[in-house]
């Protein structure tokens, strides 16, 4: 059922650059069944809006369902997605290497099977790995990328920045059975199920207090009718007994389901399911117990890093991303909990790593921005996929911390900044972080701490490159414009943008400062004061951005960055001296937006830019806190909540 919908992921992602996608099936049937599904999403998406004409086109050109196994000769990418069987595999990976070239990659989406049992009779495992996608394959941006003990290292690496660049969210997993997220998925089923089995409610009064108690975005019960999981869920969880730990196992529950035939007897749509207070606690201590020690449990078993579990079982299953919940929750009563729910279901585990933290008395941390070495350069990536990479005061401190690492570190002689993904670098500041200031005071002491990890990057003392991989907006565009130089991938119609006014609010980064600097005052009040963007190539025209670059866009800020570290290539620094301002700022179409926030923005500017750059930066957060007062401020935040971030806020202009 899943291979159409990676076929159309494929197609939707390489369409425009003519990449074809074969879809291989012996059985007329499934092929035709496939071949509908595929059409009818596009149509769908068409119709919404999601694919232009002429880009829903393309797409349906690209892919061709055949019986052929001979079309896959010249592929250079194959993923098999047969049905959960091992020998079934094994055949087809037999047929498929003596079919395709020498450098061919051959690849599973098994959902559970070790790749070296699934390799097991190649020539050459060291180009075999699994690629495990989650339901919906073509809009899930999940992919656990699983590699075997002979997988090439350099291919799994690969692989990696592959799924990245076409709009996935790959983490690297060890290959045990189940992998790293099916175990969580197919464990808080079970727990549901026991959940009915003692007697704690009906199935649908569970899935709903489940779902209420994880943040999920649908119940286990309804998870289960809505992919057809019943059939791999009864067998993986009897399989994971042995393979993962005793209190996995098909429940009682699951096995008359499976000889029924019957879908399970949930909540329909918009139907409210109450229940006494008594009875959705203990459904729900049951369901988090279970929950904080299943990821516990695959933390400790080494095969993932805790920031890729978090990563991947958040957006993955569409449930609380399971550290920061422990954390919200408290790592002693979290682990509480679990101690809880192991006194009643002997064989589940307490995890070592939730009781040592609780040992410890601190909160895991959970990496949002992660350091790699390419030798003598050290490259930081801020990922938070979910918001764009947006920032908050956890996002800002680890940027503080990883930079003041490397001021310090000997063996690093420059930094590459850049954002995960390819929509952006970072998409400004976390909406939930900007709603949660109330005063003032608050608002003066936030735009100074926004700002301790700019001003580092700033005068860190060694070359800084920000990498633009996509959009910078408001406090991602100041924090490039920290850096000592910017380059952007090219083409972007968006490349970096002060959107501050259309919220309501000054800048809190230092964009009134920097901006005026490195583009001219004129210029820089008008993107402030209007929030109008720049696209890539104007932002080279008016120096924001040294150059647009093809290719990969992290790859050539390394070399710039190399070659400013040997003396290669100069890169002038901020001008750290007060500016020439006018006294009067030109005039700008402000149309909807706060001429009372307009007003500050001018002050900000003006007030701000007359003096040396630290005391203009310090200038600016009294009057990011001054907005704060306004209820205009307000206005645009709730706006941006309730209707999105391209909504006109009515504002009062007070």
């Amino acid at each position: 059922n899943i291979g159409p919908d990676i076929a159309l992921h494929f197609a939707k992602a390489l369409a425009s650059a003519k990449v074809a996608v074969v879809v291989v099936d012996v059985a007329p049937d499934a092929l035709e069944r496939g071949r509908v599904k595929l059409e009818q999403k596009v149509a769908k998406g068409r119709e919404s809006g999601v694919y232009t004409h002429p880009q829903a086109e393309a797409i349906l050109r690209s892919v061709t369902f055949t019986d052929a196994y001979s079309q896959l000769a010249d592929a250079g990418l194959v993923v098999e997605a047969a049905t959960e069987n091992l020998e079934v595999k094994k055949r087809i990976f037999a047929q498929l290497e003596s079919l395709v070239s020498g450098d061919a990659v051959l690849a599973s989406n098994s959902s559970h099977i070790e790749p070296e049992l699934i390799f097991a009779g190649l020539r050459d495992p060291r180009r075999a790995l699994v690629l495990h996608y989650f339901f919906p394959a073509e809009r899930n941006p999940v992919v656990e990328i699983v590699s075997g003990p002979d997988t090439d290292a350099a291919l799994a690496d690969d692989l990696l920045a592959f799924y990245e660049a076409i709009g996935k969210v790959p983490v690297r997993v060890g290959g045990r059975y189940g992998y790293a997220v099916n175990p969580v998925f197919e464990g808080l089923f079970l727990a549901a199920a026991l959940c009915v089995e003692e007697g704690l409610g009906t199935v649908k009064d569970v899935d709903a207090a489940a779902k209420r108690a994880l943040g999920l975005g649908i119940g286990p019960f309804t998870a289960m009718n809505l992919t057809g999981g019943n059939p791999i869920t009864d067998h993986a969880l009897d399989e994971m007994t042995t393979r993962v730990g005793p209190w996995f196992r098909s429940p009682r529950l699951m096995k008359d389901a499976m000889a029924s035939g019957r879908p399970w007897d949930v909540a329909k749509r918009n139907e409210a399911v109450d229940l006494p207070a008594d009875r959705e606690r203990a459904i729900g201590d049951a369901m988090l117990g279970a929950y904080f020690g299943l990821v516990g449990e695959i933390l400790d078993s080494g095969i993932i890093s805790l920031g890729d579990l978090e990563l991947a079982v958040e957006i993955g299953l569409a449930v609380r991303a399971p550290f920061a919940f422990i954390n919200e929750t408290g790592v002693a009563p979290a682990l509480a909990l679990v101690e809880k729910y192991v006194a009643r279901h002997p064989g589940f585990p307490v995890p070592n790593a939730i009781a040592r933290q609780a040992r410890g008395g601190r909160p895991f941390e959970i990496p949002y921005v992660l350091r790699r070495d390419a030798g003598d350069v050290a490259v930081l990536t801020i990922r938070r996929p979910q918001v764009l990479n947006a920032l908050n005061d956890e996002v800002y401190r680890q940027l503080h911390d990883r930079f003041a690492a490397l001021r310090d570190d000997a063996s690093i002689r420059a930094v590459v900044l850049t954002g995960f993904g390819t929509k952006a670098f970072v998409s400004g500041a976390d909406i939930n972080f900007l709603a949660s200031i109330t005063t003032p005071d608050e608002g003066f002491r936030t735009s100074e701490r926004s700002k301790k990890a700019g001003n580092l990057i700033e005068q860190l003392g060694k070359p800084v490159i920000c990498a633009l991989n996509g959009s910078a907006f408001g406090g991602g565009s100041e924090l490039a414009m920290c850096c000592t130089a910017r380059i952007a991938r090219t083409g972007l119609s968006v490349a970096m943008a002060q959107p501050e006014a259309n919220l309501g609010i000054v800048p809190g980064a230092g964009a009134t400062q920097r901006l005026p600097r490195l583009v001219g005052v004129e210029r820089a009040a008008e993107m402030l004061r209007t929030g109008r963007a720049l696209s890539g190539a104007e932002a080279v025209a008016c120096g924001l951005i040294r150059e647009e670059v093809d290719g990969d866009v992290v790859d050539a800020a390394i070399r710039l960055a190399r070659a400013a570290a040997d003396g290669r290539v100069t890169l002038a620094g901020i001008d750290r001296r007060p500016i020439q301002v006018p006294s009067v700022l030109p005039d700008v179409t402000l149309g909807h937006l706060s001429r009372t926030i307009d007003g500050l923005m001018c002050r900000a500017i003006v007030e701000g830019c007359r003096q040396p750059l630290d005391d203009g930066l310090r200038f600016e957060s009294e009057m990011f806190g001054a907005c704060c007062a306004t209820e205009d401020m307000r206005i645009g935040i709730r706006t941006f909540f309730e209707h999105g971030p391209r909504a006109r806020a009515e504002f009062v202009h007070r």
